[in-house]
Parts: C-alpha cells; sequence; structure tokens
C-alpha cells in the first residue's frame, strides 16, 4: 500500500521552491511541531521533569524562545543594549521554570519571538553577513540552517517527552 504526504505540511509544499522557501518552511515546520508538543497539556504536566536532566517542555519552549531572541534580533539586527548571550550558564538559565510559568504564555512568548525572528530574517538577504562573537562570522543562510538544527533537535527531544507524560508522539 503507497503511503502519501501531507501536502499541507510546508516543506512538502515547498519541495521545489527557492532556498529561501525551503529553509524558512523546514524552521516554521519545527517551530509548529514544538508548540504542538504542548497543546492540551496541563501547566504542572509541562513543568513535570521525566528525565534526569532538568528538561522539561515548559523548559523547551522556553529555551527556544531565547534562542530565537538571541540568533535573530540581538545577533542580526541588534537594538541598543541588546547582548548576545554565549554562556553555557545563560542556556541553561533559561531552561529553568517556576510555577509561574503557563503554557500559554509560553507559547505566546514562543509565538512572538518565532514572529519577530521572521520579520528579521525577511528583511535580510541569505548572504547577509554579521559578526558573531564566538564564531567570527555567520550568514544569515547559516544561522537559519542552525536553527531549523536546534529546533527539530528539541522538537525531537520534546516528542518523547510529550509520550512519557501521556503517550501522545508524532509531529502531527
Amino acid at each position: 500500500m503507497e503511503q502519501t504526504i501531507d501536502p499541507t505540511l510546508g516543506p512538502v509544499l515547498a519541495r521545489t521552491a527557492d532556498e529561501r522557501a525551503v529553509l524558512d518552511s523546514f524552521l516554521d515546520f519545527h517551530r509548529a511541531v514544538l508548540l504542538r508538543k504542548l497543546r492540551g497539556l496541563a501547566d504542572a504536566d509541562a513543568r513535570r521533569r521525566l528525565v534526569p536532566s532538568a528538561t522539561t517542555l515548559a523548559g523547551l519552549v522556553k529555551h527556544l524562545t531565547m534562542v530565537e531572541r538571541n540568533w535573530f534580533p540581538t545577533l542580526l539586527a541588534p537594538e541598543p543594549g541588546d547582548v548576545y548571550l554565549t554562556s553555557d550558564e545563560d542556556a541553561a538559565a533559561h531552561f529553568a521554570v517556576g510555577d509561574q510559568d503557563t503554557v500559554a504564555e509560553l507559547t505566546q512568548a514562543y509565538e512572538q519571538a518565532c514572529a519577530r525572528s521572521r520579520a528579521v530574517a525577511a528583511s535580510l538577504d541569505l548572504d547577509h553577513v554579521v559578526p558573531h562573537p564566538q564564531l567570527g562570522e555567520v550568514s544569515l543562510r547559516w544561522v537559519l540552517v542552525h536553527m531549523i538544527e536546534e529546533t527539530a533537535r528539541h522538537a525531537g527531544h520534546a516528542d518523547i517527552l510529550r509520550e512519557l507524560t501521556d503517550g501522545e508522539s508524532g509531529a502531527i
């Protein structure tokens, strides 16, 4: 039996598109997968630790919100006072969640960060290069590929954590 692929998935629709559309569609797909992992969860379930590390579903979304802000507006279109976070301590701190962190607020913050990231990226050419405090120079193209990798990796973590929470699995 031949299996069909859902044609509404962005990466499927962009399969013959230009490079920018392909990169954007894959990043947006993985962003959406991450948010689907939170859908329908109680706040306590999203904050619950299910693995030995401090990784939680809520923490993954909180972390990726920081990552979006760090790579797009702060690095590519900084405003006065913006500081690019580089330390492992900064990254770890953004995984930490408290009782005040709700699924609704974390989702909203992530969606806003992604919208800002899209706007920054759309204003620049893929060949746009900026200095990076650790890597030297990076292009927008490199940032997009890095963010696809980072978001996909954490969406995979979220899939496992969601399955451990209530048995739900799968990207859609």
